[in-house]
């Protein structure tokens, strides 16, 4: 496994340092005038000159080409045969294709498989998928965790010329019948006998020729359209032929459609987004300009052969599916896929990988396992802290200066040495999607030496519109655009934001934008302006200096009955890294003040009440009905208000012990927040806050 450390050189290059110069000079000096009525950075910072951008224009890589994503695969495999490809786990699955097609990994140890063994598999699996019966345009389903079987499946059903349906593993019996029947699936390739089980109580209702467990079937065993995927496997041994096989590939054009990615389906029946050949590789194409190893960039802001990442998102998801699967295997990377999101610190330690892709709300988890484990006594608790308060110090200076730069030195050596330690020793960077992250715990994470850049990007668009590069990564900001990808700001919105930019309704085109739902022309046409601008339904400041700033969905924003809107996400945020509170959802829509359910830290409250001499109960249910707690979170509550306008502070509150996960239903497999579901989960704790026309604030008075 390649380690960067020792061909790692000055964490900042004299090119990054002037291009970093040049960024933070625009819109502090007004180098660059800011017009309103344009359209400015339309075409990635060209109004800027910036040499970043140039740069990555004239950018060529073989990965830079115009193919299906299963000739993309192809030629990565021929290019890279010998490199390590996948990283898999032992003892975590009943692999049907371990010990038939590749070694059985020991338990708890990871094994690897390079590109010419994963092609290998790709291929047979392929054949024996068209030996099933599947034919080009034909729809399968994948229902399954994120597991190498996955992305040997996605690209092997592509490569046959099929379309991939993606279902996540935690979809019910009735969700996953509707994400197999609204395409018409022929197929579905399930993870284990409890998804075929959730299949088969819907199969009379749907039109599937055959069922292909990854896993050991269980009672399942012996229906005549159940299939082992090792059996698919063997079958394609049999039947491969590299003629036929290379037919296939040349058959398949740019335009033909690739995949149905469903949207989540909160505010009504999930919609199958039409995400061709073309709408994915572009984006690929687009993300390695920003990521790849382009000659102006140092090795360790670099997506590239000598990358190693750990695959825990749903691939199910198009975030995953595109940055942590197509665009390191065009990029001759290595994929390892992890047990689980609870052994992600094994993982990594065991991996050690070079990046990494995560969601705001793992970001929040692994600062509050960092922190807990910081909590171990009084003294390294002011430690922690004391570190915590430098990282941000340093991170932010233009120029640190020697103290400050001791300081931080001391703090590495402290606190943040064994922080990246624990995520393998050798992480460069991690990209952050999904969600806002907050600027805060983003701007803690770069200086402790894991830099964190963060992007947007919806299913529509394959996903990724903007992200931060890694030569001027701007903090609370989600980057301007990648190339080829053309916006427009639609100011008609009827909120007010705290912001210097143009704000309003982000419109995106380019060739990564699908061309609608599948069989929903009504929702096709409703989502495209007059002149083919996909409606985001994001609202963003455009800033003076072409980066982006990420404000609310505009279907989130809270309406209060005094006609103010409120976005709760900059709220919400704000929350991110206080050790007191797990997780906040703001309230408020049609009411006459703002309101919150807040899920404690039990961990966190314990710690700093016996610091202080006081008890708390033991369990989280307990720690809701304390005093001492109510007081704890209502002086952090207090404190992020001071940042906002009266209209936007947090009046009264209620504490939950139950924390909003996706085995409860109250966060998508994205890990995003399912708020109607938890407005009608807490319905009576809500309206008990609004009971009374003449309310107690539960926080202090206002200054």
């Amino acid at each position: 496994m390649c380690r960067r450390c020792d061909r790692r050189p000055d964490s900042k290059t004299t090119d990054t340092l002037e291009i970093g110069r040049q960024v933070r000079g625009v819109g502090r000096t007004g180098a660059v005038p800011f017009d309103p009525t344009s359209t400015f950075f339309t075409n990635n910072w060209e109004l800027l000159g910036m040499a970043s951008a140039d740069k990555e224009r004239s950018f060529d890589d073989p990965v830079l080409r115009e193919t299906t994503l299963a000739r993309m695969f192809d030629r990565s495999a021929s290019r890279h045969a010998d490199m390590a490809a996948q990283q898999y786990k032992g003892g975590v699955y009943d692999r049907s294709l371990a010990g038939v097609a590749y070694p059985v990994a020991p338990d708890g140890a990871f094994e690897t498989l390079t590109y010419e063994e994963l092609s290998a598999v790709v291929r047979h699996l392929a054949a024996g998928f068209r030996d099933l019966g599947i034919e080009r345009g034909d729809r399968v389903g994948l229902f399954a965790d994120t597991r190498m079987e996955w992305a040997q499946c996605d690209f092997a059903i592509l490569s046959a010329g099929g379309v991939v349906t993606t279902v996540y593993k935690s979809s019910s019996e009735s969700q996953a019948a509707y994400l197999l029947d609204d395409p018409n699936a022929s197929g579905v390739v399930v993870e284990n006998e409890q998804c075929l089980k959730r299949v088969y109580e819907n199969d009379a209702d749907l039109d599937l020729e055959f069922h292909v467990v990854m896993d050991d079937p269980g009672r399942f065993a012996g229906a005549d359209d159940v299939y082992t995927l090792a059996g698919v496997y063997e079958r394609g041994v049999e039947a491969f032929e590299e003629s036929v096989f290379e037919s296939w590939l040349r058959q398949g054009q740019v335009d033909d459609l690739a995949s149905l990615v469903y949207t989540s389906g909160t505010t009504g029946k999930p919609k199958g987004v039409r995400l061709t050949h073309r709408n994915f590789r572009s984006n690929v194409n687009q993300v390695y300009r920003r990521y790849g190893p382009r000659p102006d960039k140092p090795a360790e802001q670099c997506i590239d052969t000598d990358t190693t990442t750990v695959s825990f998102l749903p691939l199910a998801h198009v975030f995953e599916r595109l940055a942590g699967h197509f665009l390191i295997f065009a990029a001759g990377g290595t994929v390892a896929y992890a047990e689980s999101a609870d052994t992600l610190k094994a993982d990594f330690q065991a991996v050690e990988p070079t990046a990494a892709v995560a969601v705001p709300r793992v970001f929040e988890k692994m600062y509050a396992a960092i922190r807990e484990e910081a909590q171990g006594s009084a003294v390294a608790e002011r430690v922690f802290a004391w570190a915590t308060d430098v990282s941000r110090d340093y991170h932010r200076a233009e120029d640190p200066g020697s103290l400050l730069g001791a300081k931080h030195a001391v703090a590495d050596r402290l606190v943040f040495s064994d922080v990246r330690e624990a995520l393998g020793g050798n992480l460069d960077f991690m990209v952050s999607g999904g969600g806002t992250l907050s600027a805060e715990l983003a701007t803690l994470y770069h200086g402790m030496g894991l830099p964190v850049y963060e992007g947007y990007g919806l299913t529509e668009a394959a996903p990724v519109v903007t992200t931060n590069p890694p030569t001027a990564p701007q903090t609370g900001t989600i980057g301007p655009t990648v190339q080829g990808v053309d916006v427009r700001v639609d100011t008609d919105i009827d909120a007010e934001f705290d912001a210097e930019g143009e704000v309003g309704e982000l419109l995106v085109s380019g060739a990564n934008v699908t061309d609608g739902y599948w069989e929903r022309p009504e929702a096709t046409a409703d989502v495209f302006t007059d002149d083919g601008y996909l409606r985001t339904g994001d609202i963003v400041e455009q800033r003076p200096d072409g980066y982006f700033r990420f404000l609310e969905r505009a279907k989130q924003l809270i309406v209060l009955s005094t006609g103010k809107n409120i976005p709760p996400g900059p709220i919400e945020e704000c929350f991110g890294d206080i050790s007191l509170i797990e997780q906040v959802m703001v309230l408020g829509s049609d009411r006459k003040f703002v309101s919150a359910l807040v899920v404690p830290d039990s961990e966190g409250i314990r710690w700093f009440a016996e610091s202080e001499g006081v008890s708390v109960p033991e369990d989280r249910a307990a720690i809701c009905e304390s005093d001492t707690a109510r007081e704890l979170v209502a002086q952090e509550i207090e404190r992020v208000n001071r940042d906002f306008e009266d209209h936007e502070r947090i009046k009264k509150f209620r504490l939950v012990s139950e924390e909003f996960t996706q085995d409860n239903g109250l966060l998508t497999p994205t890990l995003k927040k399912k708020r109607r579901d938890i407005r009608d989960r807490y319905a009576d704790e809500i309206d008990d806050m609004y009971a009374t026309k003449e309310f107690e604030r539960a926080t202090a008075t206002d200054d």
